[in-house]
C-alpha cells in the first residue's frame, strides 16, 4: 500500500464538498459542460492514495466488492444465505426498495450496468458521487480508479443476469414493491 499525501478531508464541509458541486452539476449543467466536469473529475485522484493490489483486477474487484458490502443492497438473499450465495447469483439487482426522504430507491443490477458502460463511464459515473441514498456515493469519489476498474472488470466478468432493478419512486409517491424505511424513528413512539 502506498503512503503519500492525502487531501485534508477533516472537516465535514470539506468531506461534503465534491458531493455538493457533482450534485449541483447534475442539476444544473448542461450536457457538455457536465461532461467536461466529469474529465476532470477522473483526474482528480489523490496522489499516493492507497489501492487493492491482487493477482488479476478480477481477484481485487471480487475481494473488493466482499468488503464493500455490495452484495448486501445488490444481491437478492444475501442476508439470508449468511453471505454463501454462489458468485453466479451475486449483483443482480434488488426489487425491495429503500425508502426516505429522497423517495423509494432500490439496488441496480449492476451485471446489466457493467455490461451496458464502457470502462470509462463506470468510473466517471463514481467519481460524479451522484446518486440516490443508501448507495454510499461519497464513499467511491476518491477511490483509487484501479480499485473502480477491478470492480467494474469482475461485475463485467459474471455476464448478465438477471432484469433491471425497479425505477425510483418518487417522494409522496407509494411504490409497489416491498420497501425498507430508511427515516430515524423516536424510541417509545414519540
Amino acid at each position: 500500500m502506498s503512503t503519500g499525501p492525502q487531501p485534508d478531508l477533516s472537516s465535514p464541509a470539506a468531506a461534503r464538498a465534491p458531493a455538493r458541486a457533482a450534485r449541483w452539476a447534475v442539476r444544473t449543467l448542461p450536457g457538455a459542460a457536465l461532461a467536461a466536469m466529469i474529465g476532470c473529475a477522473l483526474g482528480a485522484q489523490p496522489g499516493g492514495s492507497p489501492h487493492v493490489s491482487a493477482s488479476s483486477p478480477e481477484e481485487a474487484g471480487r475481494y473488493l466488492i466482499l468488503v464493500g458490502g455490495c452484495n448486501d443492497c445488490h444481491t437478492p438473499g444475501w442476508d439470508r444465505s449468511s453471505g454463501r450465495l454462489p458468485t453466479s447469483e451475486w449483483l443482480t439487482g434488488n426489487d425491495i426498495g429503500y425508502r426516505g426522504p429522497w423517495g423509494t430507491s432500490y439496488a441496480a443490477n449492476l451485471r446489466l450496468s457493467a455490461q451496458r458502460l464502457s470502462e470509462e463511464a463506470w468510473v466517471a459515473m463514481f467519481r460524479a458521487g451522484v446518486g440516490l441514498p443508501p448507495m454510499p456515493w461519497l464513499n467511491y469519489t476518491t477511490m483509487h480508479e484501479r480499485d473502480l476498474v477491478a470492480m467494474y472488470r469482475f461485475i463485467r466478468s459474471l455476464g448478465e443476469k438477471g432484469v433491471p432493478a425497479p425505477q425510483p419512486v418518487p417522494p409522496g409517491q407509494e411504490p409497489r414493491t416491498p420497501y425498507i424505511l430508511m427515516v430515524p424513528q423516536q424510541p417509545g413512539g414519540g
